[in-house]
C-alpha cells in the first residue's frame, strides 16, 4: 500500500478535498487507534472482534467483511455504493453516527483533523501493528491472569445494564463473546485514562485487576 502521506498528496491532484493533503503520522496514529482496539484490530490475518479487522480497509466496500455483525445501516451503505476511501474514512471518523445514521458504532468520533489524518496514516501505512502496541500498555502478567467466570457473572450486572443485546439502540455495543484480551485492554485503558468516557472511567476505577480478568472470562463465553 502507499504510505498515507504520499497517498494523501496524490488525492489532491486527483480532485479530492485539499484538506486530505495534510500529512499523517502513522506512529501517532497507532497510539490513537488503541481507543478502537476493543472492537477492531488492524493487522494481516488479525481476528475479528465486535467490528471487522481494519487492515486493508481502503478500497473496501462498507459492510462487506464476511462473518461480521454489521448494523443494517452499514450494510445498506455498502449496498448503495459506499467504499472506504481517504475521504469517506475521514468523514466517518469525524462523526460515525452522523456520517452513517443508524450505525452501530458507539465511538463518538474524532473532531481533530490531525488525529484523523494520523489514524488514516496508520491504517494505510507501515506503522507497527496496533495489536502489539496495545499489549505493551499493560504487563503480560495482567493479560495472563485467569479470571473466575462465576465471579465475573456476579460482577456483570452493572455492565449488562447498558451493554445488552442487540447493543445498538443507543450506540452501546454488546460485549457478549468479546475476546478476553480486547476486553482487558479496553477496561485498563478506561481505568488508566487512556480512553475517555465518564461512566466507564467511574466503573473501571472501582475494579481490581482480578475483577477485570473475571469479567473478561465471563463475557468471553458465548451468550446463553
Amino acid at each position: 500500500m502507499l504510505r498515507a502521506s504520499f497517498a494523501m498528496t496524490l488525492a489532491v491532484f486527483a480532485g479530492a478535498p485539499a484538506v486530505l493533503a495534510q500529512e499523517g503520522d502513522p506512529e501517532r496514529g497507532a497510539i490513537l487507534f488503541r481507543q478502537c482496539n476493543s472492537c477492531h484490530v488492524a493487522e494481516p490475518d488479525g481476528p475479528a472482534r465486535t467490528g471487522p479487522n481494519l487492515y486493508g480497509v481502503i478500497g473496501r466496500t462498507a459492510g462487506a467483511v464476511e462473518d461480521t455483525r454489521y448494523s443494517p445501516a452499514m450494510r445498506e451503505a455498502g449496498e448503495n455504493g459506499l467504499v472506504w476511501t481517504l475521504e469517506s474514512l475521514d468523514g466517518f471518523l469525524q462523526d460515525p453516527r452522523g456520517y452513517i445514521p443508524g450505525s452501530r458504532m458507539s465511538f463518538r468520533g474524532m473532531p481533530d483533523l490531525q488525529d484523523r489524518m494520523d489514524v488514516i496514516a496508520f491504517l494505510t501505512g507501515d506503522a507497527p501493528m496496533v495489536h502489539s502496541a496495545g499489549i505493551e500498555r499493560i504487563s503480560a502478567d495482567i493479560l495472563a491472569m485467569e479470571g473466575d467466570v462465576e465471579y465475573g457473572r456476579y460482577l456483570s450486572s452493572e455492565c449488562v445494564a447498558c451493554h445488552s443485546e442487540p447493543g445498538d439502540d443507543e450506540g452501546i455495543p454488546a460485549i457478549s463473546g468479546i475476546e478476553q484480551e480486547a476486553f482487558i485492554l479496553a477496561m485498563h485503558d478506561y481505568r488508566d485514562g487512556h480512553r475517555e468516557h465518564q461512566v466507564m472511567t467511574t466503573v473501571t476505577q472501582r475494579l481490581t485487576n482480578e475483577e477485570i480478568a473475571s469479567l473478561a472470562a465471563y463475557f468471553a463465553e458465548p451468550a446463553e
